[in-house]
């Protein structure tokens, strides 16, 4: 008897791993298909990012073809990059491990979670945002996902579980909420005085434009969150639609620029130049897919995990932020997406909730 439930539980082990790795790689068509807004059902086999060819199934083994192949595509011979194997591995892991520490029913719940946790990551991290479908889809999931649990939310109650959820969803949606708002009033403008006098181009392509000012070159939407953001830059010269400024203030709006009292559309000009000595960005807390992503973990986790994912979401973006500004990138335009730390927050809570609130209480009850 002992030596069959020992062979049953390795056989549901390696059906875990092998799940994960499986869902590892729908969890890459995500990744790479949703921020380019492609469908993540058509085409339905995954494609070479360089030649666009169809991969066959055969060469599309999780786990096993990008090892096989040495990361090229067996087509064109371009170099596929190494997250695609990464996140096979760690979304194989996760669901070994979740599988191991915790009630099938639960574990089940959980395999979804950490599968949208670990695409919100890596597009974050990527393309600094965190699609709807994560954030949105992923609060419907946890609702139903907690009715059909509702140990997820430590009760044996459907409708119980169904309202804390919802609960703990808007408490991570409020709570980030002010954050963001609390952070424009106070941090949302940052000003920078030049020490000598900088070269700066503003130059447009399509809906956008390059925006660069000394070493420094960002593309322009990412300094405008909200409709009313202003950008102003102090100059001591400047150059636009065949006209000379001295010693004026250009104040940018996304798709504009005032020039004393007069008014430039952008999209009416193709270049911007002179020479800056001081500028004032706008910025934001954070993004807010990260209001929505909170939302997702509360709806799966509860609110206190919602609570801890925001502290220690906190606490870990700050400490890669010094080890960045340690190793020399300390630059005016550098953004760092707060969703990953969020995830990290919510997978350590997961895991190790208990043994937190356990040891907190020992804190306030010693």
């Amino acid at each position: 008897m002992f030596v069959a439930e020992m062979i049953y539980q390795h056989l549901f082990d390696v059906f875990a791993f092998v799940l994960g790795a499986c869902v590892g790689s729908f969890v890459n068509v995500c990744i790479y298909r949703l921020p380019l807004n492609l469908s993540v059902n058509q085409p339905r086999r995954s494609f070479c990012p360089s030649c666009k060819t169809q991969i066959p199934w055969h060469q599309n083994l999780p786990l096993v073809s990008w090892p096989a192949l040495r990361g090229r595509c067996a087509n064109c011979g371009a170099r596929i990059a190494f997250r695609y194997f990464a996140v096979e591995l760690l979304t194989a892991l996760l669901f070994l491990i979740i599988w191991k520490a915790f009630p099938w029913q639960i574990a089940i719940a959980y395999w979804g979670f950490v599968a949208l946790v670990i695409a919100a990551t890596f597009i974050d991290f990527e393309h600094y945002i965190i699609p709807d479908e994560i954030t949105i889809g992923g609060t419907i999931a946890g609702l139903i996902a907690s009715t059909a649990v509702p140990q997820l939310m430590t009760t044996d109650r459907r409708l119980n579980a169904l309202l804390i959820s919802a609960a703990s969803a808007a408490v991570g949606y409020a709570l980030l909420w002010l954050v963001l708002e609390g952070g424009k009033l106070v941090f949302g403008k940052k000003r920078i005085r030049f020490e000598k006098s900088t070269a700066f181009t503003w130059a447009r392509h399509g809906d956008d434009a390059d925006f660069v000012v000394g070493d420094e070159k960002s593309l322009w939407s990412d300094f405008f969150a909200r409709d009313n953001d202003q950008l102003l830059l102090h100059c001591s010269s400047a150059r636009m639609a065949e006209r000379e400024f001295t010693d004026t203030i250009l104040r940018f709006h996304y798709n504009r620029v005032r020039v004393g009292s007069e008014n430039f559309k952008l999209d009416q000009l193709d270049e911007i130049s002179g020479l800056a000595n001081e500028i004032e960005i706008p910025r934001e807390a954070m993004g807010r897919g990260d209001l929505k992503f909170l939302a997702c973990i509360g709806a799966f986790l509860g609110w206190r995990a919602v609570l801890f994912a925001i502290f220690a979401g906190s606490l870990y973006g700050s400490v890669i932020g010094l080890i960045t500004l340690v190793l020399g990138r300390r630059v005016w335009s550098l953004k760092l997406p707060f969703g990953p730390y969020l995830a990290f927050g919510a997978i350590t809570w997961m895991f190790f909730g208990d043994s937190v609130v356990r040891w907190y209480q020992t804190l306030l009850r010693p």
